[in-house]
């Protein structure tokens, strides 16, 4: 008798989700009727995983409302395997709300939980608590929407490494578990991963030990120690995004103070956030307005069929040379179309003609610059993606407390525009980033600092958490160092030591330092012990996992596709934006979770029984 096809899904939480929800989708009609055992492999229950698992503070909200998330697919996704619709986050709340779903074993033991779903709005941003039961509840929907002929076996633990020869089966080693499981593929959905300190982080840490100093690593800000930080001392924060609002929401609120009418009334047992970063200002915040108008029609100046005139040139493209004009050339397209569309009275042309000028003109050359100029009289009204990354370059302070001032009044100005439909622009803009996200997705590697301008554009946080910025700000809780944050180390006095750019001649001293920003992906730093192996066995890497754009398979340093091994997620060169999908937006991490499963399936298939 012939063995039964086996799938090990390395991973539990949304990708691995997803990836269940595409295999249910396409075998219908790739593996109909044939036996498939899938394993599913994570230390944290399946759905949520370790970022969305139950088990955290309710306190940690997503950083999308509830109408913008959703984990199945549209017609706006290009995929070849079928349409599966289903709720967002605030469809199905809804229908927990009104008795059309029943709660899962989260909801129904967790009356925070409850009251949550029975409040919920889709303008609302979740917990992630919340967000987790979600996933838990599509887990089990996927699950239950496999063919009966396919088993699921989940292992609550770690894949410590995955061996096996290229054409043949594959075993994967657990943490705690004697006997291997056999796979004919192997795909990894693994997730934001913790890693290893770099040099520096090495050396801030040998300091601290030696002065008996407190020093705490890039790190998932819900798992760190922040028991450790004293109350009323100033502690150095580097890093001003995500990781940041939740150091500041679990040292603030998560010790005991409160807000009253845009005020903050401490505990006492808060320290004294001192923090900077290399732009010394917050990620801009979440658009908070119902979307007006038109969407702008994307892709025009950067789409599949520039992205394949790349990829097919005799050279890599290089990011910032190659790919970024035709990037800040769509994006500026997406921008002034809505501008032109809804607020014509700031412009001084027909968009016809505008358009026609603005298609002939070069990305980045002065003939376009030319173009706007001459129609957009405004410099306000004009797109510099360069001044939005680098906000205080050039800005000076004489003292801290006018930076502190001056500070607070950009996080005012941020938020009344996010806040406002009158710079739709914006929301255009935002609209531009998801498509061309979409087509970046398939270059095998565009360095980080796409990454982290598209986070600190288009992924900043709620409007709320910015204005608990501003009241722990007038509070003195939190206090602002500016651009161009270094941190030295003061062996004769036994202190960490912050000074910014913004203000020049400004220190601070301080026993505490915390880096506030996500453990380094790349597998030459994770503390996988799989992603290592993988590494080590000639998986190529250009600081994150090479994988094919194409079906997710795992690339050697030759550049030949694995037959058995698939990733897909952060760790991957192929990453898409860590933002959960919004419905009808394309979603291209859905794209790549039907393409890896297509593949499977097809491969699967494809075995006879005796394969080995």
């Amino acid at each position: 008798m012939s063995a039964v096809p086996t799938l090990v899904v390395i991973g539990a939480g949304p990708r691995g989700t997803g990836v269940i929800e595409r295999i249910a989708a396409n075998a219908p009609s790739l593996y109909a009727g044939r036996p498939l055992d899938i394993h599913l492999v994570d230390p944290f229950p399946p759905g949520g995983g370790r970022i969305w698992r139950h088990d955290q503070s309710p306190l940690l909200w997503m950083n999308s409302m509830a109408e913008d998330v959703t984990m199945f697919t549209d017609d706006t996704v290009r995929l070849e395997g079928p349409v599966r619709p289903g709720p967002a986050l605030d469809a199905w709340a809804a229908d927990v709300r009104e008795g059309r779903t029943a709660p899962g074993p989260d909801i129904a033991s967790d009356s925070g939980l409850r009251a949550e779903i029975d409040a919920l709005t889709g303008q609302d941003f979740p917990s992630r608590r919340l967000q987790g039961a979600y996933l838990r509840w599509v887990y089990e929907q996927s699950v239950a929407a496999l063919p009966s002929t396919v088993t699921v076996h989940e292992h609550r633990g770690r894949a410590l490494r995955v061996t096996g020869p290229r054409n043949g089966r594959q075993t994967v080693h657990l943490e705690g578990r004697a006997e291997p499981l056999t796979a004919d593929l192997v795909v990894l959905t693994l997730g934001h991963l913790d890693a290893e300190p770099d040099d520096e982080q090495r050396r801030l840490s040998r300091f601290a030990d030696r002065h008996g100093l407190i020093h705490l690593p890039p790190d998932f800000t819900a798992d760190s120690d922040l028991g450790a930080l004293p109350a009323g001392e100033p502690v150095i924060v580097r890093g001003f995004g995500l990781a940041f609002i939740d150091l500041m929401v679990l040292l603030t609120e998560g010790r005991g103070g409160r807000y009253e009418n845009g005020t903050y009334l401490p505990s006492g047992r808060e320290p004294v956030l001192y923090v900077g970063s290399r732009r010394g200002v917050p990620y801009h915040s979440k658009i908070g307005y119902v979307r007006p108008g038109e969407r702008p029609p994307l892709p025009r100046f950067f789409g599949p069929d520039r992205t394949e005139e790349l990829l097919n040139r005799p050279e890599p493209p290089d990011f910032r040379r190659d790919i970024w004009p035709h990037v800040d050339k769509e994006l500026g397209y997406a921008h002034y179309h809505r501008l032109f569309a809804s607020h014509p009275e700031r412009t001084t042309a027909d968009w016809s003609a505008f358009e026609e000028k603005y298609a002939a003109a070069d990305p980045g050359s002065a003939d376009l610059r030319a173009v706007i100029a001459a129609a957009v009289p405004d410099p306000a009204d004009r797109l510099d993606l360069a001044a939005l990354d680098h906000p205080l370059d050039g800005v000076r302070h004489s003292s801290a407390a006018s930076f502190q001032e001056a500070t607070r009044a950009y996080i005012t100005a941020d938020l009344d525009r996010r806040h406002d439909p009158g710079h739709s622009e914006d929301l255009a803009v935002f609209l531009g980033l998801l498509s061309v996200y979409g087509q970046l997705v398939r270059f095998p590697d565009i360095g980080d600092w796409w990454h982290g301008f598209f986070s600190y554009l288009a992924s900043g946080p709620p409007g709320p958490r910015l204005r608990q910025l501003l009241a722990l700000s007038r509070a003195g809780v939190v206090r602002f160092l500016g651009a161009g944050t270094t941190v030295r180390t003061d062996e004769e006095r036994g202190v960490f030591r912050a000074a910014g750019a913004t203000v020049p001649g400004e220190r601070l001293e301080s026993r505490a330092l915390v880096e506030a920003r996500l453990p380094d992906a790349s597998p030459r730093h994770t503390r996988s012990t799989l992603l290592r192996a993988l590494y080590e066995d000639g998986a190529a890497a250009t600081g994150l996992l090479a994988v094919d754009p194409g079906d997710g398979r795992i690339l050697d340093h030759d550049g030949r596709p694995h037959p058995r091994r698939f990733a897909l997620g952060p760790h991957t060169a192929a990453r898409t934006s860590g933002a959960f999908t919004r419905p009808r937006t394309g979603g291209p991490a859905f794209g790549q979770n039907d393409a890896t499963a297509r593949a499977a399936l097809t491969f699967l298939h494809g075995l006879d029984g005796t394969d080995d």
